[in-house]
């Protein structure tokens, strides 16, 4: 089956809920993190969890072993043991997304993406996101960056529903527009 945003988004929301009343956001983020690293790592471990005609309690109880295996709270134990049981667990790593966006929210982060033509120092990396973060009203922005060897220069960055061009493709663009409007 496939994961559905809204089905992820309602699981994510429950939790972060409970976190939140617990003050285990933070802890919960990191957790999720490694559970889900636990799910990509092992494709038999989904392929069990995947199984429709396994009882639902085999798998509450295999979901629980793997929790307690990666020492997490007993709030993301649970979690993963009910996210099992329902059936759910193919809708992870849409769940530690949405997860992610209401942690991201909540401490006022938003995250990005920027492309350039050479990989970014650290300097650079900071220097353009305290840039973005300005231009976002304060936001702390958490970019990922990528070397994008198509890019003849400069940075393409993506932030939510902002896009910065400053590359040298994106110059070369606008300049031939504006030579073609004369």
């Amino acid at each position: 089956m496939k994961a559905s945003p809204a089905v992820g988004r309602s699981y994510a929301k429950a939790l972060f809920e409970l976190a939140r009343e617990r003050n285990q956001v933070d802890v919960i983020a990191h957790e999720l993190d490694a559970v889900a690293e636990q799910f990509a790592r092992a494709p038999e471990l989904r392929a069990f969890f995947a199984r429709p005609w396994g009882a639902s309690s085999v798998k509450r109880t295999a979901a629980t072993e793997i929790a307690t295996r990666l020492r997490v709270s007993a709030l993301t134990r649970d979690f993963l043991a009910l996210v099992a049981a329902q059936g759910r667990t193919d809708h992870l790593e849409t769940i530690v997304a949405a997860y992610r966006e209401l942690h991201d929210k909540a401490e006022g982060r938003v995250r990005g993406r920027v492309r350039s033509a050479v990989p970014l120092s650290e300097a650079e990396r900071a220097a353009l996101s305290g840039r973005l973060s300005r231009a976002l009203g304060g936001k702390h922005v958490i970019l990922e960056a990528v070397a994008d060897r198509e890019l003849l220069g400069g940075f393409v960055a993506e932030v939510g529903s902002l896009l910065v061009d400053g590359s040298l493709d994106g110059q070369l663009a606008r300049l031939h527009q504006r030579l073609a409007q004369g």
